[in-house]
């Protein structure tokens, strides 16, 4: 009965005109994948016939139809593809004496469903408070198709862009980037990789964070990428000046407990630099606890007296501060200096045995200077110290214990050194509890000058002569990089005390590494140059001035704050300065 039933269906004019005048498109399908009927629209539009077979041509749309004939479904309603057209297709049963004898499918064109779609006036209120939304957003907002061409972009970015939508609008990224619109694009990024991107962008010497947001459909295709656009400038030039007064209050901080904590006598620390009194800061915090500490920084820089510092500042400050320099001792001896031996414990030792370093600062802090330059042998032991407290003397078959804090600095790397094996990664990391870092001397720019004096004063005091400096002389030394740093720095005062003939110290008299680092016009900007005027220096002072502060300042208003002058005398000047 069913096969007869489905053939009368194919074969009834009647049925067949009724689905042609329907003006729908409509397809009847049997139990073996048959078509049974299909509307002449239907013929038209999807390029079939009722002998073209759905399994082999159309699998996905099959699979729906299958689940209905089967029962699985009762109906459906499911998007397809065909001919480059999109439908939705409604699937519903066709029920004969309780039997699903054929599946009824309803083809909808989805232009047509969206026309109608838009004429409703749900959608179109919808649509008005969607177009209301995007408009108002004070972001700007582009809206791209999936291969990144803009279909839509919002007031906000026609403001950002200084460019009306219809410019804009129908152009791909590629080419808006090619043209020098924008210097890069998130929606092309997004386009190629199918993720969220956020970009910086430069926009005529603004700066933009541009996000893109990628949309897919129910198959999981991209079909829009939505764009948002953000004018940080202000926000950055705002975190920049925050940075600036919250250093400018780090810096009075530190300054103000620096000089209430910081009492040093005979080799005071001078501190001007926020990096500097960061280190004294950290060093004096520190010192109440007692735990290790690896002090860093080149050679030169004064790490020593960091260790008295946190030593004269610590609970053990009335117990001995003993100082080692690991690389001055042979490799042979510094075992035995560290820990010390019995008698007999090696060719050369004292028939009664010496204690080592570890047991003369029972009680106090070792200072382990050039601790990178330690051997491996020793290394094993100071670790061994360092977890328990207890140390063996060379020839000694037991244990003593020792307190004792340890203070261990280095100018070299031993994060790399480590890698390299020269340095064990379990006494690093013992080692390097709290890291305290010390400026150089270059990276001192505030404490160069107070050092000079404070040690010109300091050598004079000991030779009984003074001397003073020139300003050309104290520029020279002030814009010295101090590859030796503090040392370095030192020596030159002194030579600068005993060598100079004079009380007053000029550029011949500074060594030949210092006038040979100084520029020329830098050393010759105090000379007067035959037949130069007064009015003429003055004007070459005003114009060099101007030239720095349009180097460092954004406009002329900013200029004027600085100098304290109204902006129209500096719009005045620049101009007749040729600055402008």
């Amino acid at each position: 009965m069913h096969n007869t039933v489905m053939h009368n269906l194919t074969v009834n004019p009647q049925l067949q005109a009724l689905a042609d005048a329907t003006a729908r498109m409509m397809i009847v399908v049997d139990q073996n994948g048959n078509i049974s009927l299909i509307s002449k629209l239907a013929q038209e539009r999807l390029e079939i016939t009722s002998k073209t077979s759905l399994q082999t041509r159309l699998p996905g749309f099959w699979q729906h139809i299958s689940n209905v004939l089967d029962g699985s479904q009762t109906s459906c309603e499911v998007p397809l593809q065909i001919a480059g057209r999109e439908y939705l297709v409604g699937i519903n049963p066709l029920i004969e004496a309780d039997r699903v004898n054929a599946a009824v499918c309803i083809l909808v064109d989805g232009t047509q469903l969206d026309t109608m779609i838009r004429q409703l006036p749900s959608f179109q209120a919808l649509s008005r408070e969607l177009d209301t939304i995007i408009d108002s957003s004070s972001d700007g907002l582009f809206v791209c198709d999936s291969n990144a061409n803009v279909i839509r972009m919002n007031p906000a970015s026609e403001k950002i862009h200084n460019l009306p939508a219809s410019e804009i609008v129908g152009r791909n990224m590629r080419e808006l980037i090619k043209d020098g619109f924008i210097d890069n694009s998130a929606a092309l990024e997004t386009s190629k990789c199918k993720q969220r991107v956020s970009l910086l962008q430069d926009k005529n010497g603004r700066k933009m964070i541009s996000l893109s947001t990628p949309v897919f459909d129910e198959q999981g295709e991209l079909i829009r990428i939505v764009v948002s656009e953000r004018d940080i400038t202000e926000i950055d030039n705002l975190q920049h000046k925050l940075e600036e007064q919250q250093a400018i209050k780090d810096s009075l901080r530190d300054q103000m407990l620096a000089m209430q904590q910081v009492e040093l006598d005979s080799q005071p620390i001078i501190a001007r630099s926020p990096a500097m009194i960061r280190a004294l800061q950290q060093s004096i915090k520190v010192a109440k606890a007692n735990s290790s500490v690896l002090l860093l920084g080149e050679s030169g820089v004064g790490k020593g007296l960091f260790a008295d510092l946190i030593h004269k500042n610590s609970m053990r400050t009335e117990q001995p501060l003993i100082k080692i320099n690991c690389g001055a001792i042979p490799e042979s001896l510094i075992e035995a200096e560290l820990f010390g031996y019995e008698k007999g414990a090696f060719t050369g030792a004292q028939a009664s045995g010496k204690p080592g370093h570890f047991e003369l600062a029972d009680g106090g802090t070792l200072f382990l200077d050039e601790i990178a330059e330690l051997p491996l042998p020793s290394q094993v032991k100071l670790l061994r110290f360092l977890e328990d407290g207890q140390i063996t003397r060379l020839g000694d078959t037991k244990s003593r214990t020792a307190d004792v804090r340890v203070l261990a600095a280095t100018h070299r790397d031993l994060g790399e050194m480590v890698k390299q094996g020269k340095f064990r990664l379990d006494l690093y990391y013992r080692l390097n509890v709290i890291p305290i870092q010390i400026p150089a001397v270059r990276e001192r720019d505030d404490c160069i000058i107070p050092l000079i004096r404070h040690y010109l004063e300091k050598f004079g005091d000991q030779t009984g002569t003074h001397k003073r400096l020139t300003r050309v002389a104290l520029d020279a030394l002030a814009s010295y990089p101090y590859p030796g740093n503090v040392r370095e720095l030192m020596n030159i005062c002194e030579r600068l005390v005993v060598m100079a003939e004079t009380e007053l110290v000029d550029l011949p008299d500074l060594p030949m590494q210092i006038t040979s680092h100084t520029p020329e016009k830098q050393l010759s900007s105090n000379r007067i140059s035959p037949g130069t005027s007064l009015q003429q220096t003055l004007d070459q002072v005003e114009k060099d001035l101007l030239k720095k502060a349009l180097q460092q300042f954004n406009n002329q208003t900013e200029i004027a704050v600085a100098l304290k002058v109204n902006q129209s005398t500096i719009a005045r000047k620049l101009k007749r300065h040729g600055l402008n």
